[in-house]
């Protein structure tokens, strides 16, 4: 008995320490009047699909299906030909049923394609996060005008009865953070139309203010509107109290200013390394996921998690970026599926995303014609599931896609 009152007591203490790794006093709330989307709404820590009314727990592929040859540097959409229908048979075979999509106008032939499955998506929108000031009134204009395409992209050409969410920037840099913050110390608040947030850092103020005029956008222009949030990662918070952070603690960011929260959390990443034990698995992955649970009244979504097969790891001193065979791959796909699916509070969790369906030659796009070479040194070239061979032909990496078969077809 005074093993388990003594297990409850160290329970409670952590649940209360993890609330206070997040700066104290920061508040979001979407405001009551604002309408809420037609399909997929938050109750609670859940998210619901309305049409069944039951809670929802994605199995999902990041998908960003550029191949040989083309690139979104400049801009540009992947091609507008007849991959799609093979690309999405794959990913039915894998039971997956949500895609988080990369590309910022996916081309018409890949939503007819998707009228032919039951799938749903989310639609990522990236950001500069390298932009010398996140608040610079220039910045926030010409990003706004870049989202705005976005959503009449999906209103013109894409499928908003299928669309899950839109993601306002993704994995924003850590110095950009800093500086923004340092910059505008006086920054602390904003009150929108739809949003409002106090107590925070002048880079969250500059994604508030994103969400909040996107969502009136979408609202004012076509008279609904979908989930919205901000995908971070673990490196700049929101569990603040880590050793190995990139940034200093009065500058964590806490993406909570939307409906979700979206966070990539890689095994090996800053933050997740350095956490305790999972309750279950034993594990820092499952120890973080937990922690993160008890930081937020939101539902989360985990939008990327997943390991390079590149054959060099180019930074011994970033363990397990890059350098892996698919045997180590399929093994910390089993490992995170268990983690996330026994954690304590594994009913906050809405979803696990995969990163990613294929490999991205383009990436990361620095030297010229990257789009044409498969780069050993390079692992954001190699994150797929499947590789591109001849004729861009999608080759399995082991048997990978089957472990992620086996997985997302597991009862809820």
């Amino acid at each position: 008995m005074i093993a388990k009152l003594s297990a409850l007591f160290l329970c409670l203490l952590f649940c209360l320490t993890a609330g206070e790794a997040l700066a104290v006093g920061k508040t979001a709330q979407i405001h009551s009047e604002t309408p809420q989307p037609r399909r997929f709404v938050v109750k609670g820590v859940q998210l619901i699909d309305r049409t069944n009314g039951k809670p929802v727990f994605f199995r999902g592929m990041g998908y960003s299906p550029y191949l040989l040859g083309e690139t979104p540097q400049q801009g540009e959409a992947p091609g507008n030909d007849g991959r799609y229908p093979g690309h999405l048979a794959l990913l039915k075979e894998m039971e997956v049923n949500y895609l988080h999509v990369f590309p910022l106008r996916m081309p018409a032939n890949f939503f007819d394609a998707l009228d032919d499955t039951d799938l749903v998506y989310g639609q990522d929108i990236w950001i500069d996060p390298f932009t010398p000031d996140l608040l610079d009134e220039n910045y926030l204009t010409d990003t706004l005008a870049n989202i705005k395409q976005v959503i009449d992209h999906t209103y013109a050409v894409g499928r908003p009865e299928r669309l899950v969410l839109f993601s306002i920037g993704d994995e924003l840099q850590a110095a950009t953070v800093e500086r923004t913050d340092m910059l505008h110390p006086e920054v602390r608040d904003y009150m929108g139309k739809h949003l409002t947030v106090t107590g925070r850092t002048a880079s969250e103020v500059a994604l508030a203010r994103l969400i909040d005029r996107a969502m009136d956008y979408e609202l004012t222009r076509y008279n609904q509107r979908h989930l919205y949030a901000h995908t971070s990662w673990t490196h700049i918070g929101p569990i603040a109290d880590r050793p190995d952070l990139d940034i200093p603690r009065e500058h964590v960011l806490v993406p909570d200013m939307g409906d979700l929260l979206c966070m990539n959390v890689y095994t090996y990443a800053h933050g997740v390394v350095s956490s305790p034990p999972g309750s279950v698995t034993g594990t820092t992955y499952q120890g973080y996921l937990e922690e993160l649970a008890t930081t937020t009244t939101l539902p989360i979504l985990v939008t990327q998690v997943g390991l390079s097969t590149s054959p060099i790891m180019p930074k011994p001193e970033v363990i397990d970026y890059g350098g892996h065979k698919p045997e180590k791959v399929a093994k910390v796909i089993r490992s995170v599926w268990q983690d996330i699916r026994t954690a304590r509070l594994r009913d906050h969790f809405c979803g696990l995303v995969f990163f990613e369906f294929q490999d991205e030659w383009w990436k990361i796009g620095w030297t010229p014609e990257d789009e044409f070479r498969h780069e050993p040194a390079d692992p954001e070239e190699w994150f797929g599931l499947y590789e591109l061979g001849e004729g861009n032909r999608l080759i399995p990496k082991g048997d990978l896609p089957a472990v992620v078969r086996s997985l997302f077809s597991q009862p809820r």
